[in-house]
Order: structure tokens, then C-alpha cells, then sequence
């Protein structure tokens, strides 16, 4: 069974469309976001890919990052990119997040990619995987909605944010804000109630 959402078998074509380095998609939000951590945080990076760019931001901040995805092939670049970050091949509902606690954490771009019964579990692990006062930073449309992946091809789910809001509050997390960056992506930033 494919754990990657069918990523594995396009790494290469996801690869080109995302990997822009520094000044991706997201990444001045990421960097924004970033600034708001203590300066010797560590953050989890569920979904990491290839590192390019969110991984890279949070690093550019200064930032110790951890990895976790489900594609090998993005796994072994994220290695290459950054010798000194642990990284974990494995699927976010299965992960054991490196069994430790982060003063953050970001998933850019991975809840939509689950089923909606995993993003529940998922955020609550998030929560779990949290100091207290530790933020998370995610994404996910703002409507409820299906829609296909343009790479996979695979049915892609948002809840919305008032279900998001929801299971936030039910994981012991407060919404800060939501905001959208320079494509549209709609994020959720919040902080485990200490």
C-alpha cells in the first residue's frame, strides 16, 4: 500500500513543480511564521518532501528541523539537503514523531492529502507531539471540499475551517489566526494551551 498518496510514484514530476529553493511557494510565510519561535526551537516538518522550500525557511531562521514524509525518494533528497536533520520515511498516521516533543510544528500542504477520519487522528497527534505552548502551523482550504490532485490525481479533502477549528479546540490547541499567502493557500496557526 502506497503510504505517500501517490507522491512516491510522482516524486520526480512533484520534485520539478515544487522544489524552487529558498523562494517557493510558502516560504515567506513559513519564514514569517518562523520568526515568531524561540531562536534554538526545533520544528517538526510532516510532509517534508525534498526539504525545498518550507524545510529550508525554517532552517534559514536558524531553526533545528526534523523531517517526517512517506516518499523515499523525497526522504533521500531532504538526507542530501540537510545532513545534519533527521528524517523519518514513514506515514504522518503512522509516525511515532521521533518520540519526543517540539517547540513547533508545520504541515504544509499534507492534511487535504489524507482521509477525513486521519486528519482528525492527525491533529491530535500534532497536539500530542506539542510543548505546551508549542505552535502548529498548517493548510488546508478554508472551504469544505473534494477536489483532484494535479499530480497524483487522487481525491484531495478539506474539511473547512470550522471543522479545523473544531478538532484545534477538541487537541487542546487555540486558534491564533488564519491567513493566505501570495498563491491562496489558506493556513492555520496555533498554539497548545500550556
Amino acid at each position: 500500500m502506497d503510504k505517500s498518496n501517490g507522491y512516491e510514484d510522482n516524486a520526480e514530476t512533484f520534485i520539478r513543480y515544487r522544489s524552487k529553493g529558498f523562494d517557493g511557494v510558502g516560504a515567506a510565510s513559513v519564514r514569517h511564521w518562523a520568526r515568531s519561535l524561540p531562536s534554538n526551537a526545533t520544528v517538526l516538518d510532516i510532509g517534508c518532501g525534498t526539504g525545498d522550500p518550507i524545510s529550508r525557511a525554517l532552517v534559514g531562521e536558524g531553526l533545528s528541523v526534523y523531517g517526517i514524509d512517506a516518499s523515499p525518494s523525497m526522504v533521500e533528497i531532504f538526507r542530501q539537503n540537510f545532513y545534519n536533520s533527521p528524517v523519518a520515511c514513514e506515514a504522518v498516521e503512522d509516525s511515532s514523531f521521533f518520540d519526543r516533543q517540539f517547540d513547533a510544528i508545520v504541515a504544509w500542504g499534507l492534511m487535504f492529502l489524507l482521509p477525513e477520519e486521519t486528519q482528525k487522528v492527525v491533529i491530535q497527534k500534532m497536539a500530542n507531539a506539542l510543548y505546551p505552548g508549542g505552535k502548529l502551523l498548517f493548510t488546508a482550504s478554508a472551504q469544505k471540499w473534494k477536489w483532484e490532485d494535479v499530480i497524483t490525481a487522487k481525491e484531495l479533502i478539506s474539511l473547512g475551517a470550522e471543522k479545523y477549528k473544531e478538532l484545534l479546540a477538541s487537541s487542546e490547541l487555540c486558534l491564533i489566526q488564519e491567513f493566505e499567502d501570495e498563491a491562496g493557500n489558506h493556513y492555520y496557526h496555533a498554539a497548545k494551551r500550556e
